[in-house]
């Protein structure tokens, strides 16, 4: 560990494990559960998405359903091709490592897979499952319904969630990944700049009153807006009712519900085809003239996959705030060895 400056740290890949595994046996994690949150939070770090990395421990420290009994994880129905999972109010980084797990089965053995998650929370970077997904071959589809974080357009308070999509593609190379929050700024962003006390950008959030606000407190207790206005406010209420697809009404919030979609290519195409195929488009993509000043016509999940190969060579970086935050978990008893 080295300092970068006064409200920095750097870290080596070792280093940060090292760090969030002590914090996450200091919140009472077994060595599984441990092993499965580190991975997520770790990968996301390395892609550069630092709010979404070891800062989340913080969030789910903090998070009021992790004081509330945790039951094992079981299916409310099933079939060959489908389950609703009830994920014992664990972490919804848990609860979707076991759903993510199950689809990929399904679908290598009956070509489709759907799969709900109810009773669970905080799922953490919708890119990894589906991730992990196109790298098992298959075509993969998250989609969240939360809880109510934004304010359909014209409206002053809160009515639905952030509700991520998210997509991965098996092709030639690294897959496909494509993640985007219907919210015009990510709710786990949201903590993260409150934590740091950062202006959030003009224009995605109102305060208490319905006013327009760059204030990550005031934001918390009023709205975050939709991206895009009435066509990201229609997304959102999409992914929404798929949430109740995926059981969010069986919850007594009747808030999150998380559903994965996962086939195999071959249902229509040849693997091989699809993903030469497709590779081939994105390339033609990747070709078209280009803007004065513009180096690259850049893919979703590009600078993230870059990003993720350099880390593993230089480490990350985390604010000084969370670095001592988390040494503080460190210290519970729950993390001795």
């Amino acid at each position: 560990m080295t300092a970068v400056d006064a409200e920095r740290i750097a870290l080596s890949v070792d280093a940060a494990r090292a760090l969030a595994t002590a914090a996450l046996r200091g919140l009472g994690y077994s060595s599984e559960q441990t092993e499965i949150l580190c991975a997520h939070m770790l990968d996301a770090a390395l892609c550069g998405y630092e709010y979404s990395g070891l800062p989340k421990i913080l969030q789910i420290a903090a998070n009021p359903k992790r004081q509330q009994p945790t039951t094992a994880m079981r299916d409310i129905h099933a079939t060959p091709v489908s389950a609703l999972i009830d994920g014992g109010n664990h972490s919804g980084m848990l609860a979707m490592h076991h759903a993510t797990d199950r689809a990929i089965a399904m679908a290598r053995a009956h070509g489709f897979a759907l799969v709900g998650v109810t009773n669970s929370w905080m799922s953490g970077r919708s890119a990894y499952y589906v991730e992990r997904i196109a790298r098992s071959e298959l075509i993969g589809i998250h989609t969240v319904g939360s809880a109510s974080l934004v304010a359909p357009p014209g409206a002053s308070r809160p009515a639905y969630g952030t509700n991520p999509m998210a997509f991965g593609f098996p092709k030639e190379g690294d897959p496909l990944v494509i993640d985007v929050s219907t919210a015009a700024f990510p709710g786990t962003e949201l903590d993260f700049y409150q934590l740091l006390g950062m202006p959030l950008p003009a224009g995605v959030a109102l305060d208490a009153h319905g006013l327009p606000t760059t204030d990550a407190q005031a934001a918390k207790q009023g709205a975050l807006l939709p991206f895009g206005g009435h066509k990201g406010y229609a997304l959102g209420l999409a992914m929404q009712a798929l949430g109740v697809l995926a059981g969010s009404g069986l919850n007594e919030a009747k808030d999150y519900g998380y559903l994965i979609i996962a086939m195999r290519p071959d249902l229509l195409l040849p693997l091989a085809d699809f993903k030469r195929d497709l590779s081939e488009q994105l390339a033609r993509i990747k070709a078209v003239p280009r803007q004065e000043g513009v180096a690259e016509i850049r893919l979703p999940s590009e600078k993230s996959f870059a990003s993720r190969e350099r880390a593993w060579r230089e480490g990350i970086h985390i604010d000084r705030l969370v670095h001592t935050r988390l040494l503080a978990l460190t210290a519970s008893p729950a993390a001795q060895p």
